[in-house]
């Protein structure tokens, strides 16, 4: 069950964070709604799973996997541009994220 919490805290705080994105500066009251619950969402079933996962495992996946999405709803939706470094890191995260979930003891 903390792992599916842990999903959907991740697909909350992306949501908040583009409509932070959306809100152009806190002008657009109804994007402003969509930032303060999507993070408070995240806040809330983050510190639901911090009480089952160890919290550097957690932060590191929430905030890799959330970084990793972000970046693609940036470049898919927004138009923002990627080079190669940005790919390449993008790359590095999610490795690290699988390297965390498949071969450490910490997440079991």
């Amino acid at each position: 069950m903390h792992w599916l919490l842990l999903v959907l805290a991740i697909a909350a705080e992306v949501v908040g964070t583009t409509a932070l994105k959306a809100s152009a500066g806190f002008t657009r009251p109804g994007a402003v709604a969509v930032v303060v619950l999507g993070y408070g969402i995240a806040f809330y079933l983050l510190a639901r799973v911090l009480l089952v996962l160890p919290l550097g495992v957690t932060y590191a996946i929430w905030s890799g996997v959330g970084v990793a999405i972000v970046t693609m709803v940036g470049w898919l939706v927004f138009g923002q541009k990627l080079d190669t470094a940005a790919w390449v890191g993008i790359g590095l995260i999610v490795a690290g994220v699988m390297v965390l979930n498949l071969l450490s003891d910490t997440t079991a």
